[in-house]
């Protein structure tokens, strides 16, 4: 483990390789899983703003899902989540012509009908931040359902945290991602 600022790092950032593979995979995280993403609050209305957005790149279920609880529910842990379809998918995903299922939030970044990206969770994954009294885990999280990415990863030899760069620094800053930079230097001397 390592510690920067109020952050506790597994070292599996570093010695772990990840690069998604949307072409393999076509984008199953999204689809699959027994909750919707880990949302922190602010988001949960920052997205409610979106929805007027997004509302016509969404399918009819995922309407009804919204219509009906809400853009998030809590989930069994008593943390916020986004709302999921049968009880697997989010409802904000969309099919693209290639058959890749994609985030309807961050479509509509991409087009710059917004500068909310998607939530910080999804930007980030396959890391998992657990937030504890006095510090955040900082966690790699190896799902079956990336192996797709680890391969490619592991081919290209781009540690995780080098791939989550942008997330890694919308989420704790440029000084914050430095200390990475300087900490992954140090442990290869070691």
């Amino acid at each position: 483990m390592l510690q920067i600022d109020d952050t506790i790092i597994s070292l599996d950032l570093f010695d772990k390789c990840f690069v998604c593979d949307l072409n393999a995979c076509k984008g199953i995280c999204c689809i699959e899983g027994d909750a919707g993403a880990p949302l922190e609050e602010e988001e949960i209305g920052i997205i409610e703003e979106l929805l007027p957005v997004i509302w016509d790149d969404l399918s009819e279920v995922s309407k009804e899902v919204i219509n009906r609880q809400g853009v998030s529910y809590i989930d069994e842990e008593g943390e916020p989540v986004t709302s999921i379809v049968g009880g697997k998918e989010c409802v904000f995903t969309y099919t693209d012509s290639d058959g890749i299922c994609k985030c309807a939030i961050e479509k509509a970044y991409r087009e710059g009908k917004t500068d909310f990206y998607k939530p910080i969770s999804c930007h980030l994954y396959p890391v998992r931040i657990q937030k504890y009294y006095d510090f955040e885990a900082v966690n790699y999280h190896r799902w079956k359902v990336c192996d797709c990415a680890f391969k490619l990863g592991s081919k290209l030899q781009v540690p995780v945290y080098k791939f989550l760069k942008e997330p890694l620094i919308r989420k704790f800053g440029e000084e914050w991602y430095e200390q990475m930079e300087i900490a992954e230097k140090e442990l290869k001397e070691i």
